[in-house]
């Protein structure tokens, strides 16, 4: 089995994979500071025994570069083999943009997934720290996109810059219009996320000449989000580590 790891800013996912069909994902936070001892622990607390046995390679996608270490070292550790997808990496898509080593390795495994699993012109929404959106030709040509502020960080920010504000969870309100503070700001946030990427997507279509892309949403928040949107046509919570999964076959060929 391939164990996948998407290392994001906020959050990390890990996904045991048989094939590209998910056998099991892990959610849990990005700390900056852990060792490879540490991550030795998390990962065999959340494989278990049979499951790290059954594990034979791990690839990585990272857009946190002090953490690799701890990974690759955390890796040598167990006796597994690790490749870190990027974008020098042997894999059949193109990064038809100014400076493609800039392109983070979760929009290269969303391209992957995008290709393989949709065989379609696609936007991808991926919903993270920040929520980007990818315009992936049919053909497997990544050719940019958008990035916006993720579901919390405008939130989150918005919190701490104004003293009399609330923290609050992102979740659907009542009703739009708010009648207390808390309320206020529940609306606000969640309904900025949802209108701001039908926004964003309504752009996209217009200026990208395709006829009918996919529209596609993952991340953590997608579930919560998504079912609000009108441009979305499909959720797939796990589309970056199965993309992942699918560059396996390339990184270690």
């Amino acid at each position: 089995m391939i164990l996948t790891v998407d290392i994001g800013n906020t959050e990390t996912v890990l996904g045991l994979f048989e094939g590209r069909a998910a056998v099991q994902v892990w959610r849990v936070a990005t700390e900056r500071e852990r060792t490879a001892d540490e991550i030795v622990l998390l990962v065999r607390g959340l494989l278990g025994s049979d499951g790290v046995n059954a594990t034979d390679r791990i690839v990585v996608g990272s857009v946190v570069p002090v953490l690799n270490r701890a990974w690759s070292a955390m890796a040598e550790i167990l006796g597994l083999p690790l490749q870190f997808l990027d974008g020098t990496s042997p894999v059949p898509i193109r990064l038809r943009i100014d400076h493609p080593s800039q392109v983070g390795a979760d929009r290269i495994a969303n391209t992957l997934a995008a290709v393989e699993l949709f065989s379609r012109d696609t936007i991808v929404v991926d919903l993270g720290t920040a929520t980007t959106f990818d315009c992936i030709s049919a053909d497997g040509v990544f050719l940019g996109g958008v990035i916006a502020p993720g579901p919390l960080t405008a939130l989150d920010q918005l919190t701490r810059s104004a003293a009399q504000l609330p923290q609050v969870e992102l979740q659907p309100p009542a009703s739009v219009i708010g009648t207390n503070t808390l309320d206020c700001l529940l609306s606000g946030g969640f309904y900025g996320v949802v209108d701001g990427i039908d926004g964003i997507v309504t752009r996209i279509l217009k200026e990208w000449d395709r006829e009918e892309p996919l529209v596609v949403a993952t991340g953590g928040l997608a579930d919560v989000v998504v079912p609000y949107c009108k441009s979305v046509d499909q959720i797939e919570p796990v589309l970056t580590v199965t993309g992942l999964a699918i560059a396996d076959r390339y990184l270690f060929d």
